[in-house]
């Protein structure tokens, strides 16, 4: 398994390499990269910052169970970090499995929930200003509801 957050290019052909084997009907590649517009906005670049230890630690977390809850054989998930411009990789995921319908369900599994759970943050600046993006909302099991008793600190 390859997990990592990265502050440079992400190497996709060479980890898309290094993750076949012989043994292997399919690997399925999840390449996020940043696009020229969002909901009609031009994007000048995006700013990636995370809470790293607790991001790796998730991410490991997240391959690790994809092995096992999806059968596959191998799981490579790096994110990277800092400014980012328009076509560059921001997360690349690469499943490899023996079978195809197996890698395509893990890959969207861990993309979709890398999203809901790992601390990784992004800023969108545009031509017209700067936001931070609209999250995933918090898995249900985790988020606070109305009601919840929180202590509050300070």
């Amino acid at each position: 398994m390859l997990v990592e957050i990265v502050k440079t290019v992400v190497a996709t052909e060479v980890i898309v390499a290094g993750i076949k084997d012989g043994g292997d009907g399919a690997v399925c590649v999840f390449d996020g990269i940043v696009r020229d517009n969002t909901r009609g906005r031009k994007t000048l670049h995006l700013d990636y910052e995370a809470y790293e230890e607790m991001a790796l630690e998730q991410m490991r977390g997240l391959a690790a169970e994809a092995v096992t809850r999806f059968g596959v054989r191998d799981v490579a998930l790096v994110h990277r970090l800092g400014r980012l411009f328009v076509g560059e990789t921001s997360v690349l995921i690469v499943v490899a499995s023996a079978h195809r319908g197996a890698a395509f369900d893990a890959c969207r599994w861990l993309i979709d929930t890398l999203k809901k759970t790992v601390p990784i943050w992004k800023k969108e600046q545009f031509v017209d200003g700067v936001v931070w993006a609209d999250g995933e909302p918090f898995p249900a099991e985790v988020a606070l509801h109305a009601g919840d008793d929180v202590e509050m600190l300070g």
